[in-house]
């Protein structure tokens, strides 16, 4: 009997302490989690080229489907103020088209036909990583109706990775 009373005793001490040590925590300020969402780059350089820095968190906090109406003319006021000749591009669009394309920053895909940026004749159709992007978007901007136009502006002259892309997943090229 006395050893049953030592073992309930040291039982009942034992919990006493586990369920004192394991008491709800008084602390008034809660814990808070904040997620903040960084540029929408859907294409890249539009966000950067196009939205001014005053428009920046409001842009990158706007649903694409909302993009167009917010953003079309103030895109085309850069681009005007970029290329103050610009009439049409190689796409046959002119400045207001145009704009309502790149101010809707989402990176469009095609799941039947070819993926790329931009190759002649598909245009905004995905993305491939030997796509030159940059150039593209130069030549939608400085290259005029035939995209010959201002040649000097339509190149960034980064004409390839440094490394190739491997033909497998990952696809991305080894690191130096």
């Amino acid at each position: 009997m006395k050893k049953n009373i030592k073992l309930f005793s040291a039982l009942l001490i034992g919990s006493t302490l586990i369920l004192t040590a394991c008491s709800k925590n008084d602390d008034p300020v809660a814990a808070t989690t904040y997620y903040q969402g960084g540029d929408q780059m859907g294409r890249p350089a539009i966000n950067t080229v196009f939205v001014t820095a005053a428009d920046k968190d409001v842009f990158n906090a706007t649903t694409p489907s909302a993009m167009g109406a917010a953003f079309q003319s103030k895109f085309q006021t850069q681009l005007m103020a970029l290329n103050p000749g610009y009439t049409t591009n190689l796409l046959g669009l002119d400045a207001a088209t145009f704009t309502g394309v790149l101010a809707t920053d989402v990176l469009t895909a095609s799941t039947t036909g070819v993926t790329t940026f931009y190759d002649g004749t598909n245009v905004l159709t995905g993305r491939t990583l030997g796509d030159d992007v940059i150039d593209v978007e130069l030549t939608l901007i400085f290259g005029g109706p035939t995209g010959g136009s201002n040649p000097q502006l339509t190149s960034d002259h980064v004409n390839g990775n440094d490394k190739p892309f491997l033909a497998a997943f990952p696809y991305e090229a080894a690191p130096w």
